[in-house]
Order: C-alpha cells, then structure tokens, then sequence
C-alpha cells in the first residue's frame, strides 16, 4: 500500500516547503504557518487551536494534499541527502539546528535556498543538499550546499529529526498536530498541503 501512496505523496507535496519558502515580492497570495492541533475536521474543512491559542477555520482547497512526519535519527543524514533545517544563529558564531527533515529522494531541491523562517524569532530555514556530515565531540556538524553557497549547522543531541511519512484522512483526528502552509484569502486560511503528526511524532518544523 505505501508502494502506491508513497508516489502519488511525494508529487503532491514536493511544493509543501517550497511554496511556504517563496519570497513575499514573488508571492500571488500572502502565506503564513499555521502550527496547532486539529479541533475537528469534516469534508474540506479544518478547525485548529493555533499554539497562539487561537481557534481558527481552515479550507482546504480542491486537491489537497496530506502527509506525516516519522521518526528518523541524526546517524540518517548522508552526503548528499536533501535537508530542510530550521535554525538559530550560535552565540559562538554558525548556526543551531532546531529542528531536521530529511526530504525522500523524489523530493530533492523542494525550496531550495536559506530564509526566514517563523518557527522561533531569528530563525532561518535552509533547504539544501548534505555535502558532508562531521561527527563532533558535542553532537554532529552538516555542511550543506544551495545555489552554489555552503553554511555550517551544528545538530545538538536532542534535536527533533523527521522525514516525510505517508497519512490518510482517518489521521485527522481531534488533538492531532499539524504544520499547515496556507494563503490568507478572502473566506480565510486556505490550504493546499496538510502535515500531520501520528504514532506520537509531531511536525517540528
């Protein structure tokens, strides 16, 4: 069954980081995150408590597309490995990984680039090819390679490290936690991808 959703998933979600990670001039609808946990959810329409504390209606647009997120260890990246890091800068300099996603191989160059990021005040996201993975005496260092630039993220033990992970519609369930990329439009939070959490891992991104 994961042979014939596998596919189908990783094409419609291939824009999931990428659509989030568009510049705002580039932009035809303003995009936002929204992070909570499902209230209730029915037809093509999603109730989610914000981590703001918000209750907020979603729509989801024709063709949407679901996923989750499964476990995956810092001893899984490889060079050459696609990544998606959140992170801080350092007070030694370098930056700080707070969070990994290790993209299936279809999905390599999905947003490609270094931004801003809204996970936490001052947080970029760096989407980009492994080109080497260093084990240090405090954790792991990865160099990764985008448009032709190199940046250095350290990963501290403990940081939560995820890959895209297939879900169905019976994984909407009230408490479930979701990382949602949505247009602001005129009816409200409009989405066309949905990232839920299940078998106890939730979206860190």
């Amino acid at each position: 069954m994961c042979k014939n959703i596998l596919p189908a998933l990783v094409l419609g979600l291939s824009a999931l980081l990428s659509a989030a990670s568009v510049h705002a001039e580039d932009q035809k609808a303003e995009q936002f995150h929204i992070r909570g946990s499902i209230v209730a959810y029915s037809g093509s329409a999603l109730k989610v408590k914000t981590r703001e504390g918000e209750t907020i209606d979603v729509t989801l647009a024709d063709g949407w597309k679901l996923a989750s997120v499964a476990n995956a260890a810092v001893t899984d990246i490889k060079p050459g490995d696609f990544v998606g890091i959140a992170s801080l800068p350092s007070e030694g300099g370098g930056d700080g990984a707070l969070e990994v996603l290790i993209f299936p191989p279809a999905m390599k160059g999905a947003g490609e680039g270094s931004y801003g990021w809204d996970l936490k005040p001052n947080s970029s996201m760096t989407n980009a090819t492994v080109a080497d993975a260093v084990k240090g005496v405090d954790g792991r260092t990865v160099t990764v390679s985008y448009h032709g630039k190199e940046k250095k993220i350290a990963i501290p033990d403990g940081t939560p490290v995820v890959t895209i992970a297939p879900a169905t519609k019976d994984d909407l369930v009230p408490g479930a936690v979701v990382f949602i990329p949505a247009e602001k439009a005129a009816s409200g939070p409009l989405a066309h991808q949905v990232l839920v959490g299940k078998n106890g891992v939730v979206p860190p991104m």
